[in-house]
């Protein structure tokens, strides 16, 4: 499944590359069909939903603990790199420490998000992120 992922991280890329041309769009008119044909639609309806797959999953490693959950993906402007954002720690979103993780270090395999060779303590001792103002 870690294929699924990469395609997911570069859909996510192009969708940050199409967004931040959009301003230039505006000034040049459209030239030919805007959209995807119905062929493309069947491709898109078999990709990955970061909101139904991704976003409020739990995280487990291989011997099945749950290591985090993840809370939100980020795709950078610089080189279009995308990463989660996975929340450890903590009782109800209280006290919880959120790290970034890769998305490519991420797999899904049977419906579940996995992070291979982590553990609750080694993500737990992570750098916590916080967002920019």
């Amino acid at each position: 499944m870690t294929i699924a992922l990469k395609t997911l991280c570069a859909a996510a890329a192009l969708s940050l590359t199409l967004v931040s041309g959009a301003a230039f769009a505006q000034a040049t008119p459209v030239v030919g069909t805007i959209g995807i044909t119905s062929e493309e639609i069947l491709v898109v309806a078999k990709g990955w939903s970061i909101k139904k797959d991704i976003l409020d999953k739990d995280v487990f490693n291989e011997a099945n603990e749950k290591v985090g959950t993840i809370s939100d993906i980020i795709v950078t402007p610089v080189k279009a790199m995308s990463y989660a954002i996975v929340g450890t720690g903590g009782f109800l979103g209280i006290a919880e420490h959120d790290v970034v993780i890769p998305l490519s270090q991420l797999t899904i395999k049977d419906k579940r998000v996995l992070l291979p060779g982590a553990t609750k303590d080694a993500v737990k001792a992570m750098p916590a992120f916080k967002y920019s103002k």
